[in-house]
C-alpha cells in the first residue's frame, strides 16, 4: 500500500478531488447493475404466459397475488390493467399507460449521469495536470540547481497522475454508460412489448366472453319466439 499512498501524495488536490468522483461513479454503477440484475429484471414472456393461464382459469385474485411477488416494472403494469380489469378496454389500456409511463424514470434514472461524470473527471484531471505543472514551473525559478531536477521530476509525475486518472475514470464512466444503456433498452423494450401484449390477451378474454355471452343467450330467443 505504499505506492498509493506515494501516488496520493504525488497526485496533489484534484487527484483527491477526482477520487471523490470515483467513489460517486462506482455508487452509481452498482446502484444501476443491482436494479437490473435484480428488482427490474423479470422474464417478462414467461409472466405473460402465467398470467394468461391465471386468467384462463379465471383466477384474477391469483394473477394480482403473483404481480405483488415482485416489485418489477413489469408487474406492476400488469397489475394496473387487472385492476381496471372490470372496467373495460378502454380504462384498463389508459391504466397501464400511466403505469408504464410513471416506471420510465425508474428505468433510465441516473444513467445519464455517467456520460456527465466522464466529462468531469476528465476536465478535473486536466486541470490537476496544468496547476501541477503552473507551481512546479513557478517553483524552478526560486530552487536551487540542485533541487531543480527533482521539483521538475515531481511537477512531472503529479501532472501525468491526474491526466491518467481523470481518462481512467472517464473511461469507467463511458463502458459502464454502454452497458448499462443497452441493459435499460432491454427493460424498456420488454415494458412495451409487455403491455401491447397484455392488452391484446385482455382484449380477447373480454371478445370471448361477449361471444359467450351472446351464444347463451340465442337459445331463450328462440324459445321466446
Amino acid at each position: 500500500m505504499d505506492w498509493l499512498s506515494e501516488v496520493f501524495s504525488k497526485g496533489g488536490p484534484f487527484f483527491i478531488v477526482n477520487t471523490f468522483f470515483l467513489a460517486v461513479v462506482i455508487a452509481l454503477i452498482v446502484e444501476r447493475a443491482m436494479y437490473f440484475l435484480g428488482r427490474g429484471h423479470l422474464n417478462a414472456k414467461a409472466f405473460l404466459e402465467q398470467i394468461k393461464r391465471l386468467l384462463a382459469a379465471n383466477n384474477v385474485d391469483r394473477a394480482k397475488k403473483l404481480c405483488d411477488a415482485t416489485s418489477a416494472p413489469v408487474a406492476r403494469v400488469a397489475k394496473a390493467g387487472l385492476n381496471r380489469l372490470h372496467r373495460g378496454e378502454a380504462a384498463v389500456a389508459q391504466a397501464m399507460e400511466e403505469t408504464l409511463t410513471d416506471a420510465m424514470p425508474e428505468v433510465k434514472t441516473r444513467i445519464g449521469a455517467l456520460w456527465s461524470m466522464a466529462n468531469i473527471t476528465t476536465l478535473t484531471g486536466l486541470l490537476g495536470t496544468i496547476t501541477g505543472l503552473i507551481r512546479t514551473f513557478a517553483s524552478l525559478g526560486e530552487a536551487n540547481p540542485a533541487e531543480k531536477e527533482e521539483k521538475l521530476s515531481e511537477g512531472i509525475a503529479e501532472a501525468m497522475y491526474n491526466t491518467a486518472y481523470g481518462l481512467s475514470i472517464a473511461l469507467v464512466c463511458m463502458v459502464a454508460h454502454l452497458l448499462l444503456s443497452a441493459a435499460m433498452k432491454k427493460v424498456i423494450s420488454d415494458l412495451e412489448a409487455f403491455s401491447l401484449r397484455f392488452e391484446n390477451l385482455l382484449a380477447e378474454g373480454a371478445a370471448g366472453a361477449a361471444q359467450g355471452r351472446g351464444a347463451g343467450a340465442a337459445p331463450g330467443l328462440d324459445r321466446n319466439d
